[in-house]
């Protein structure tokens, strides 16, 4: 995914479309009950080594530099991505079918650090009616493609041992040749932030899907 911020960045002939500042290696959990419901998914986000060093010397922990937080520094750390702004959906979207499933915000944070990488851990009830574990598909991505998410970390469930895991990734090549085409259509005096700036970021990430046909 790193390089398709320097390909995306290239193709980019108006300064002001979103690329990529943070990255982050994303993993899942799905917590899956004896009905069949999903419950809760717990999400796992490693982010880049140089966002994980401005955030380390922004909260001046790891002073010896050495990689590794004191048990004090990581609690002091966990947390410090879960403070978020109401509306916000956490760069996860659940969907069964066309409706998208209601969900809590962070739960039980926690941080560490894995080779000088900040790596956090949030839990995400779901909310409302129960949510069978079946067909259910699962993105993680940051519509403005601020930050950018690659689902490199482990995907597993919690639960039924008959839950199917699919993972289907984006046409990359595809997705870049159509917003190079878009982009061509563009006046060069086009302005970005006063017209719609395209959202992005679904078309480049990948795409969970969770059944749990048995159960």
């Amino acid at each position: 995914m790193r390089w398709l911020a320097f390909s995306f960045t290239c193709l980019l002939p108006i300064p002001a479309l979103a690329h990529p500042h943070v990255f982050i290696d994303t993993g899942l959990e799905f917590m899956v009950d004896d009905a069949g419901n999903l419950t809760h998914v717990r999400v796992t986000w490693a982010y880049d080594e140089f966002y994980s060093l401005l955030v380390l010397e922004d909260m001046r922990l790891d002073q010896d530099a050495d990689g590794v937080l004191t048990e004090a520094e990581e609690q002091f750390l966990s947390g410090f991505d879960a403070q978020w702004v109401e509306g916000y959906n956490g760069d996860l979207i659940i969907r069964m079918g066309e409706n998208v499933i209601p969900l809590s915000g962070p739960l039980e944070p926690q941080a560490t650090t894995e080779d000088a990488r900040i790596v956090t851990t949030h839990l995400r009830a779901i909310e409302g009616d129960p949510v069978p574990a079946d067909a259910l598909s699962i993105k993680a991505f940051d519509e403005s493609f601020y930050t950018a998410y690659e689902v490199t970390r482990p995907v597993l469930v919690s639960g039924p041992t008959t839950c199917n895991i699919e993972r289907n990734d984006p046409d990359i090549d595809n997705e870049l040749a159509q917003m190079q085409a878009f982009l061509l259509t563009l006046d060069a005096e086009y302005d970005l932030e006063e017209n719609d700036i395209p959202l992005v970021g679904e078309k480049f990430a990948t795409e969970i899907r969770l059944s749990c046909p048995n159960t």
